[in-house]
């Protein structure tokens, strides 16, 4: 849809009341819209635009990670087709703004596609919350409109680029909108941890006590109830701000799988806790990225999947790290807020360098045992991804003998010790560094009880060997990934094709 068509509120309502009446829409029921496993080609054969890339991000210097001009939320993580999901935004100064509605993807390159343009609205300077038990923030945000999404939107992860007309700053808000159809592949976005290192509006991440920038220990709480602030860690990324880490560390990866025309279905971190049977519905389940945040709750629910045959790939790093419990919203929304609660296999040898986690009152079990690998201290660094196992059909078509080594894709955190798991192979290791604590990653497979694997790549960064994205920042910490890399592309190919093929 060219941008200068678009329908604006009056005609999204009545485009969407008529879209039952469409040729194609009138047969899915809400839930279950693109049933077909050709959707996510399909989706990708739309016209892209690069238009969803903001170019007017302007940081409020005195907070480090917040927009004024213009900022918001969204109600929900995650929604489904027929149900609804408010928009909550905030400017400063006061101002008329729209909300450009975006579904993220390959799109010959573009990257996104254009949806549906909200507004005009009437902004206003929306009250900064309170400071609550455990230093939680959580807006109650008057809302400036409410969308029920169409049947006919694909599973997705879309961003509503916000602008404010009277300066024309832009900010994000980001939401998944899922069904609940087979799919090949479950891409589940790592929610949790984009809140958990949330900083908005100044010094209220899950790391934040108000005495320490970075703690480790009990007693915080953070709500998904505010806008998301620029990332905080290691890089300078303006996109971020209003996105989470979508587009740092996962957005590579959902680029690449709709380049190539995998059936993929996209979940929260939320969805894995609260809808164990909709994890059954995938042939594989991916954990991407930076995926540190879990709930018991979810741990089990994936354990239960790879019992039942659904194959597993953590394209990630620091995954299952930290134990959190949810708690809702003061409205009652399930799922609004989240504390660190534990550890899952415990202390151990973390506390060396992270000595508050002493104070967490619960431990979890031992995360190698469903990643295969655990987090082990000193958790961050960089090095090369070294084959170790050549012959593997892993490697097939990449040309590696043992030893290649793909140049800093490790980092900037990692999995180590592997865990006693029968059959469990170690097909890349070698040595991390962050500059003053040398450690070591590997990276492993073991078979399921049904014939399916579990893959643990082993590093946030795998995704930097499969795209590069319009708006994509490399990192560099530590070492520094060289991007795409057709060994990367061929491994990750070898992988999935056996999972869709199960």
């Amino acid at each position: 849809m060219d941008r200068k068509q678009t329908p604006n509120r009056r005609d999204l309502f009545r485009w969407t009341a008529a879209s039952a009446l469409l040729p194609g829409v009138a047969e899915l029921a809400p839930g279950q819209a693109g049933s077909q496993a050709d959707l996510i080609r399909a989706e990708n054969d739309r016209p892209g635009t690069r238009a969803w890339m903001n170019t007017k991000v302007v940081v409020d210097p005195a907070t480090k990670y917040r927009s004024p001009a213009i900022e918001g939320y969204v109600s929900r993580t995650s929604v489904r087709a027929g149900e609804s999901l408010s928009f909550h935004v905030s400017t400063n100064p006061a101002s008329s703004f729209t909300i450009d509605i975006y579904r993220l993807g390959y799109y010959q390159g573009h990257g996104g596609r254009h949806i549906v343009t909200l507004g005009a609205f009437a902004g206003s300077v929306q009250p900064d919350p309170p400071v609550g038990p455990r230093r939680l923030r959580e807006c109650q945000w008057e809302p400036c409109t409410t969308l029920q999404i169409p049947a006919d939107w694909p599973s997705g992860v879309y961003l509503g680029q916000l602008r404010a007309e009277g300066s024309g700053c832009q900010s994000y808000v980001i939401f998944i909108v899922k069904d609940d159809r087979k799919a090949d592949l479950l891409f589940q976005c790592s929610d949790h941890t984009w809140n958990a290192y949330n900083r908005w509006p100044d010094h209220f991440a899950l790391y934040d006590n108000g005495k320490k920038e970075w703690y480790w220990g009990p007693d915080v709480r953070v709500s998904f109830d505010r806008p998301y602030g620029k990332y905080c860690q290691i890089f300078d990324a303006p996109l971020s701000v209003g996105s989470g880490e979508f587009l740092l560390w996962e957005f590579p990866v959902a680029y690449w799988l709709e380049q190539h025309g995998y059936d993929v279905s996209y979940i929260s971190n939320s969805d894995t806790h609260f809808d164990p049977a909709g994890l059954l519905r995938g042939k594989g389940f991916l954990s991407v990225g930076h995926d540190e945040y879990w709930t018991q709750e979810m741990y089990d629910h994936v354990k239960h999947a790879i019992r039942q045959g659904v194959n597993v790939a953590f394209l990630s790093g620091n995954a299952l790290c930290g134990m959190i419990e949810l708690s809702p919203a003061a409205d009652g929304r399930p799922g609004r807020g989240l504390e660190r609660v534990g550890l899952f296999g415990g202390v151990d040898d973390a506390a060396d360098g992270f000595p508050e986690m002493k104070l967490l009152p619960r431990t979890g079990p031992s995360e190698g045992l469903l990643i295969g690998a655990r987090n082990k201290y000193p958790v961050t660094g960089g090095g090369d991804w070294i084959c170790q196992l050549p012959d593997h059909w892993l490697f097939a078509g990449t040309g590696m003998v043992q030893g290649d080594a793909i140049p800093g894709l490790v980092g900037w955190e990692w999995h180590s010790e592997p865990a006693n798991i029968p059959g469990l192979e170690v097909v890349a290791c070698g040595p991390t560094q962050n500059g003053s604590v040398a450690g070591h990653y590997d990276s492993t497979l073991y078979p399921g009880p049904k014939g399916n694997l579990v893959f643990n790549a082993s590093t946030i960064w795998w995704g930097d060997g499969l795209s590069e994205p319009p708006g994509y920042v490399r990192p560099a910490v530590y070492t520094k990934p060289q991007g795409p890399d057709p060994r990367v592309q061929r491994i990750t190919r070898n992988l999935l094709d056996r999972f869709v093929q199960a």
